[in-house]
Parts: C-alpha cells; structure tokens; sequence
C-alpha cells in the first residue's frame, strides 16, 4: 500500500534561541559568565528545536515527505514554532494547547565551551497517546519519536505511556524508531527506571537510535556515575572501548529492537542489528536489501570538522540522514555515510537545521571522500579496517 508520507517526526518540540558568542578565548563557562558582568554577544539564531523540529526538518530539506505531531501552547514561542513547521511539512498533527506554556531553550554554546542548555519543557510534560492520530500515522511508511527523558509522561509510570505510543505507531503498520536524551541523573527523569522503560518498549521498537552515553546510564548506571566522577564530569566518548559499544549493543538487540545505534559525536556512527529472521516483524519502511541490514555490526568514522560552530541538534541530524537513506532503500553503509555527513553539515552552524544540505548536494560531498576524524579500533579484538567503505566491521558482523 502506497503511504503519502515517509515520516511521522513524533515526540519533543521546543522554540530555540541561540546567541552567538565572539571567541574571547575563555574556555570555562566561569570566566565567561560571571555574577554582575555584561557579556557581549552578536545576533541570535531563532528556530524550532528537539527532534521533531530537528530530525524532521532535516529530512524534509533532504526530500522526505515529512509529518509533525507535537503539542504546543497557545503562546508567542507556540505560534513562532508553527509557523516555521507549516513551511516545512504537514503541522497537522500537532496539537495547540490553550492555557499552556510552549517549550523553549536558550542554548548557550560560546567558542571552546560544552553547550549549556536553559529549558522549559512546558506543553512536552503533558503529551501522551491521546496527541497521537492513528489515520494519520497511517499514512506514514516510518514514526520516529525522541527524547522520551524531556517529557514527563514518557518516563513516569516506569514508561507505559511511552509503550502505549509505539504500540499505536506498529497497530498502525508505521516502522519505528526511537531517539534519546541523556536526562540530569539528580532530576525526576534521571533516577526513572530506564532499564524497566527500554524492556517495555524496545519490542516496539524497529531501530533504536541512541548515544552510547545514553545507553550506558541507562543500562549501567553505576559504571556511568563512576566513570563521569573518574573523569571529572566530561563526556565519555574517549573513555569507552570497543568491546563497551558490543557489550551494550548486545544488550539493547536483546531487550527487543531489531537495529540500534551508538551515536558518538566524534568518534562517528557505530550500528548494530539482530540476524534476518527478526527482519520479518518490521513494518511499511522495510530496508531494501535485508540480506545486508542482517547480522551486522559497523562503525563508521566521523568526517573531520576543524571548527565546530556549535553541536547543537547533530544527533538529530544524523539520524535525519540515516533515515532518510533507510527509506530510499539504500544498503547500511550508505546509510552510515549519509548520518555522519548530516551531522557533520550540522556543526558547521549555530542552529540545528540551517546547515543541511538537499540530498543531491550531500551525496556529492560524500563523493568527494572527505577526511575522517581518526578512530583507531586495530587494537580491538575482531575489529577489520574496510578500505572500500572506509569503515570498521565488528566482531558481530555478518
């Protein structure tokens, strides 16, 4: 049966303002941002944000048919953000809210500094099943949902809420996927039952697009705790081993998804999936050539970015062009190449979306074989460098 969209972009929406920050050389937010000191900054970037915002319009400017479901306030940041959506897809499934407060950031992301976000989560607290419309995700061949940890009802209740979503997404023939968050671990969201919550859902779940930070506190919370506290709170990406992406890959392919993701900024896209025979379950988006989505286990380098304007919204984007790639049927590889030159267009601006490229232009930068940030996996037991693809296969690649 032929669907009129190709993705339903479900989940978190926000309205983001992002000022731009001249490089003064300070690389602690401490000596930038001071009590009783005027910091100069330049022009803002104004735009939506989360993934529905992100993801979605990435693939809309990659020429995917795009759909968003969202809730919204009948506000200023409620009306901005749905004016800008309706120029980029079908607003039809989001839901305004009267007497509610739209979701806003303020996303602080000076030279040299890690982004620091200031959020409303606002009207994405109270989203649930009932914002969702089964006719209309059923004319979607694919739904994808993020950042269950930013709104309340998806993490409380050890996530039956966020179950009765996908259940309705699958009912409705959509394949599905999943994007996260990696929520404060003293917040209401940080200390919810994420092992529980995944258990519950990943069954639901075609392919799970999380990072490997993500997964790690979700699934070994203490060893997360450990290591943030070893290495004095940054991020972990240079900490873990091959073996730890395995490891936890493993765990997710067991807890039911099909296919799932450790995104890792930097060190690239790493994949994973479970044998054919799993394949059948999948639902109007199937992949192309399943024989070469089955069994695998890659992780494909990051393209080499010298100066990062800001990482706000790469995840999403990546994951805009892994799907993207996905739905025209094309085989895992390109679909790896596709996710890395999505988030590597990101980083070279401010916001999440201005940076994207159509899906002509992306393809010519991938064939131009850009340079790759280094990501040295031969001291690895079962890791082989594939020089064609320019990637690494696995232990667990078929």
């Amino acid at each position: 049966m032929t669907r009129k969209y190709d993705v339903m972009a479900a989940g978190h929406l926000c309205f983001d303002v992002i000022p731009s920050f001249p490089d003064t050389g300070a690389r602690l937010i401490g000596d930038l941002l001071r009590p009783g000191k005027l910091v100069h900054v330049d022009d803002a970037m104004m735009s939506t944000g989360g993934p529905v915002s992100n993801t979605g319009i990435g693939l809309k400017i990659l020429g995917s048919q795009v759909v968003f479901t969202a809730r919204v306030g009948a506000d200023d940041f409620g009306r901005m953000t749905m004016e800008r959506l309706r120029k980029s897809g079908n607003a039809d499934g989001i839901r305004v809210m009267k007497g509610s407060t739209s979701s806003y950031t303020v996303a602080l992301a000076p030279p040299g500094i890690d982004r620091i976000f200031l959020h409303n989560p606002g009207t994405n607290n109270v989203f649930g099943a009932e914002d969702l419309k089964p006719k209309l995700i059923a004319q979607c061949r694919h739904f994808h949902f993020g950042y269950p940890p930013l709104m309340r009802r998806m993490y409380t209740d050890e996530g039956r809420e966020l179950e009765k979503i996908f259940k309705i997404a699958k009912d409705a023939g959509a394949t599905t996927s999943c994007d996260m968050a990696l929520p404060d671990p003293a917040s209401p969201a940080g200390k919810a039952p994420w092992k529980k919550i995944l258990a519950r859902i990943l069954p639901y779940v075609d392919i799970f697009l999380p990072s490997v930070e993500e997964v790690l506190f979700m699934l070994e919370r203490d060893t997360f705790l450990k290591l943030k506290a070893k290495h004095h709170g940054s991020d972990l990406l240079d900490v873990l081993h091959a073996e730890d992406y395995s490891r936890l890959s493993g765990k997710l392919l067991a807890l039911g998804s099909t296919m799932t993701s450790l995104k890792s900024g930097r060190r690239g896209f790493y994949f994973r999936s479970k044998s054919k025979d799993a394949f059948s379950g999948l639902g109007a988006a199937r992949p192309g050539n399943p024989d070469n989505w089955s069994g695998r286990e890659l992780w494909c380098p990051a393209f080499l970015c010298k100066k990062v304007a800001s990482a706000t919204g790469s995840g999403d984007s990546s994951i805009a062009g892994f799907l993207h790639a996905y739905l025209k049927g094309l085989d895992v590889e390109a679909c790896l190449k596709a996710a890395n030159a999505l988030g590597w267009q990101n980083i070279q601006v401010l916001d999440a979306v201005s940076g994207i490229k159509n899906w002509k232009d992306t393809q010519a930068f991938l064939r131009r074989n850009p340079p790759l940030e280094d990501l040295v996996l031969n001291q690895a037991p079962g890791w082989t460098w594939d020089k064609t693809f320019r990637m690494w296969h696995g232990p667990n690649d078929a």
